[in-house]
């Protein structure tokens, strides 16, 4: 029976080219087309308080990262972003 995903391969992805107007919840809305997201964080430099481009996500269930895997573009304001899963 497949579950949360405590086993296996992770559930959470690296998201990259993330663009600066991008926020948490900018990130978790375009990722909940996907499935259910157990928390989303765009990383920011502390000094500038400006995102450095990249962030990451975490999905509850395998279903939603294949889902996400099937889609061959992901655009996000405007903005082609990247994604690959982590350990």
């Amino acid at each position: 029976m497949s579950g949360a995903g405590s086993a296996g391969r992770s559930l959470k992805i690296f998201v990259g080219n993330i663009a600066w107007t991008v926020g948490h919840r900018e990130l978790r809305n375009y990722f909940s087309q996907f499935g259910k997201v157990s928390w989303a964080q765009v990383v920011f430099d502390r000094k500038t308080g400006l995102s450095k481009g990249y962030g990451f996500v975490s999905f509850q269930k395998r279903a939603s990262l294949e889902n996400l895997e099937r889609n061959q573009k992901h655009v996000l304001d405007n903005t082609p972003i990247f994604f690959q899963q982590t350990d």
